[in-house]
């Protein structure tokens, strides 16, 4: 088949699907880090190469094989356009590549299909870097069976980077390209301290940022500046990236949808190869919730509440570990009768932030205050809803009260409350202690 312009907008919207978060918000959020989302927001066509060379620049055929799987006939730029990058001419390292690719291949073991002797690698990038000279591979698979997606898409090809190494290029993760929605990164972190970015052309504008800051309400900030790209691909210097990950590479429109996957992120993040933890959950409910939650807030926290969070708290950047902070929610109800959510959001070893959102009746919720969330304080969370609203404060385990001026104290449960916007002091009283923490201001 022939794939036409419909065919791409399909593909568009496949690839799209998996990018609307789940109705509850809160592991896309929190788990935003791991490599599992990473991987799965990663595959968006518009922001990699191996995606968008498939059906933007070629065909697909398949044509049954007899042994029970299909032939694969792709014919694509990636595959086939002459290799770009100022090492296009050096015939002994584009021989050298290829002969790294191939012992890799023949020592590895995938379903579906792999890089065999039917097919050739085919250099599609080789350049100089700061950090010696590096290359992008990609080969067909020449037989392939339907993937395990719900799209059933097929396997039709292997791509990588390779990097140089003291016994000559080494070729780094060798990823599969599906016919539909599963891609390969466009970009890779090289050098010891990770300090030089390559970022290969795949045709659209790319926007960059070297790192990132926090706002003094909790709210990222980054500066961005266009890409240019050179023969190929652009080489980039950056901040050494040996143990976190600041850089930011996005497409256009900039959010956390258009990220571009960095290659070798998982190794920088989890050097190990092992996961970091699960945060610790923490969840609160206050009184008065269900009358404008009903039985299930969880179930009424949509996309959209993820998408009002990734606009300013969730790093457009992407990826970060998950922090060692519990993950905070709150369900309430404001006095007016609007929706509240407190959700935090940590990255890594950062400060972990604390954000309220509001909404009435079924709008969407969007942040109405936030700030950074201090847990060795005895009132970790102390936040001033606007429109006099009331201060929303969290303590875990501990028993809250309050007082306005030098009235008496009211009690206000446990872990979490919402206090009336006079009040003046709150008492928090745990197995360790008492403090009282003033509030007016």
């Amino acid at each position: 088949m022939t794939i036409e312009d419909n065919d791409v907008r399909d593909v568009l919207r496949r690839v799209t699907d998996d990018l609307a978060g789940p109705p509850t918000l809160l592991d896309d959020v929190r788990r935003g880090g791991r490599r599992r989302l990473r991987r799965r927001r990663a595959v968006l066509a518009a922001v990699c190469a191996a995606v968008l060379a498939v059906p933007v620049g070629g065909a697909i055929h398949f044509v049954d094989s007899g042994t029970g799987g299909v032939a694969a006939e792709v014919a694509s730029p990636l595959f086939d356009a002459p290799t770009r990058g100022d090492l296009a001419g050096d015939e002994e390292y584009l021989r050298q590549v290829r002969q790294a690719w191939r012992q890799r291949a023949e020592g590895m073991e995938s379903e579906g299909g792999r890089p065999d002797a039917g097919s050739e690698p085919h250099v599609v990038w080789a350049g100089n870097t700061p950090a010696g000279p590096a290359a992008y591979v990609a080969q067909r698979v020449t037989v392939t069976r339907p993937g395990s997606d719900r799209g059933n898409h097929r396997l039709i090809g292997y791509a990588g980077f390779v990097e140089p190494a003291a016994s000559g290029p080494r070729v780094m993760t060798m990823r599969g390209m599906n016919e539909g929605n599963d891609g390969n990164s466009a970009a890779v972190l090289l050098g010891p301290r990770r300090d030089v970015l390559v970022v290969l052309d795949a045709g659209y504008p790319v926007e960059f940022s070297p790192t990132f800051r926090y706002a003094p309400d909790g709210r990222i900030e980054r500066i961005f500046q266009r890409v240019t790209f050179r023969d190929g691909a652009a080489v980039l210097p950056v901040p050494p990236q040996r143990d976190r990950v600041t850089v930011a590479l996005v497409g256009v429109p900039l959010n956390t949808a258009t990220a571009v996957e960095i290659t070798n992120t998982d190794d920088i993040l989890f050097p190990d190869g092992k996961n970091s933890p699960e945060p610790r959950r923490v969840t609160y409910t206050l009184p008065d919730a269900e009358r404008v939650w009903g039985d299930d807030p969880a179930a009424r926290v949509d996309n959209t509440a993820h998408e009002a969070l990734a606009a300013a708290y969730i790093d457009v950047g992407r990826p970060h570990t998950d922090g060692e902070s519990p993950l905070l929610v709150v369900y309430g109800a404001t006095p007016d009768g609007r929706r509240l959510l407190l959700q935090t959001v940590q990255h890594g070893d950062d400060p972990a932030r604390a954000i309220v959102l509001l909404a009435r009746g079924d709008a969407p919720l969007q942040p109405a205050v936030s700030g950074f969330v201090d847990w060795r304080a005895p009132l970790p969370v102390r936040l001033r809803l606007p429109d006099g609203q009331g201060v929303l404060v969290v303590a875990e385990g501990a028993a809250l009260s309050y007082r306005i001026g030098a009235g008496r104290w009211h009690d206000a449960g446990s872990g979490a409350a919402l206090l009336p916007a006079d009040a003046t002091q709150v008492r928090v009283a745990t197995a360790s202690g008492t403090a009282t923490v003033r509030i007016d201001s």
